[in-house]
């Protein structure tokens, strides 16, 4: 009797161990970051060199593209020309992608090829 009172008793600790972990773990999720890219394309030509060589400095900060262009409709006031949101696990490696040596080096192309107006939003934690 005292055997299975003790091993109910360890599984129960084992249990309650185990969701407090899991609960820790969601805790410490970070929310993931969207980048809304509001783009206006000044200069076609350079845009198609500009805009493959972004989507390379996103991959060391598992950026994804969730929109990139497409059909726009205009709920409330004037919509953008065109949209790119993309995700990244969480704002800081929004930013870091953002300040990325490689990123700085588009600056000058990026100017000829497009107008933005860009901004994170972070998202819900799960």
């Amino acid at each position: 009797m005292k055997t299975n009172f003790g091993m109910a008793l360890t599984l129960l600790v084992g249990v309650g161990i185990g969701a407090a972990t899991v609960q820790g773990l969601h805790a410490q999720a970070k929310p993931p970051a969207y980048v809304i890219t509001e783009v206006e394309i000044i200069n076609e030509e350079a845009f198609k060199e500009f805009a493959p060589k972004v989507d390379a400095t996103m991959a060391p900060f598992g950026g994804k593209r969730l929109v990139r262009g497409g059909k726009i409709v205009a709920m409330e006031g004037e919509a953008p020309k065109r949209v790119v949101v993309s995700v990244y696990e969480s704002m800081e490696k929004a930013q870091a992608q953002r300040n990325s040596a490689a990123y700085k080096e588009l600056s000058p192309l990026r100017a000829k090829a497009v107008k933005v107006r860009e901004y994170i939003a972070e998202g819900i934690a799960n």
